[in-house]
């Protein structure tokens, strides 16, 4: 899909825009002529692993010789065994940032941004009663994340979205069943704000054209007054969970979207 300029999104028109996905942001001005422009579009034959900023892959060396993110046909692939050690208590082999060109996307303050991609969640990724990350919105080099896609074990397995308010109290939005959600692909849409006040969250999840999932806060904070902000995707997992399994998870179509 080629960038979208002010005129071209002027003569796409609401209907087309609509039927991209391309909805306005909610606080849009309906006077100030403005639109998505897609910044972000790698290809996994293209652009391969040069797709993100940077990777952590078994930083601590506990599964030597073995990649454990990397291309596969029309996706990335994320892998996590049982073994895969990122510390004495956890796992982590995770993508970060958007990078295409040569260049880095930047999430900057104030900035509005749309990222989307479809995500294929096995069945032995199992929800746990610790922590299971598979995205993240983080500042580089500062705190924990701004807000987490994560599977969580409760009374049943349930994806849930992580977020923190200025006060940094977490909030959990429950997205809808896991087990409904695996073995499938899935559309994943993200939405931002990053703004210390005033900004905004919003996410959509659709199975084959159906929404299974939507929903929108206000009562976050999205921005560290440092850096910027990039995601991250892959497996972040305790290791303090029963029923860890060896696992992955696959991700094509990545965009990245920004409104200006």
């Amino acid at each position: 899909m080629a960038e979208l300029s002010r005129r071209g999104a002027v003569k796409l028109g609401a209907a087309g825009a609509l039927a991209l996905g391309l909805t306005r942001p909610a606080y849009a001005d309906p006077v100030i002529e403005a639109a998505w422009a897609l910044k972000w579009n790698p290809t996994p034959s293209g652009d391969g692993l040069r797709a993100f900023e940077g990777l952590e892959d078994d930083r601590a060396g506990s599964h030597g010789g073995v990649k454990h993110i990397y291309v596969e046909g029309d996706h990335w692939r994320f892998d996590m065994h049982t073994r895969d050690r990122d510390g004495s208590d956890r796992q982590r082999n995770e993508s970060k940032g958007m990078r295409s060109g040569g260049t880095t996307h930047k999430i900057g303050k104030d900035q509005t941004w749309k990222i989307t991609y479809q995500a294929f969640w096995p069945s032995s990724l199992t929800a746990t009663t610790r922590f299971t990350h598979i995205m993240q919105m983080k500042v580089q080099d500062v705190g924990g994340p701004l807000w987490t896609l994560t599977p969580r074990m409760k009374d049943k397995p349930t994806l849930t979205i992580l977020t923190l308010r200025d006060n940094d109290a977490n909030t959990e939005h429950v997205v809808g069943d896991w087990t409904p959600l695996q073995n499938k692909w899935i559309d994943v849409e993200f939405e931002c704000k990053a703004s210390n006040s005033g900004g905004h969250l919003a996410w959509l999840f659709k199975d084959a054209g159906t929404v299974v999932g939507q929903g929108r806060t206000t009562a976050v904070d999205l921005w560290r007054d440092k850096n910027y902000l990039r995601p991250k995707w892959g497996i972040y997992r305790s290791i303090e969970s029963s029923g860890l399994q060896n696992t992955y998870q696959l991700i094509r179509n990545y965009r990245g979207y920004k409104w200006e």
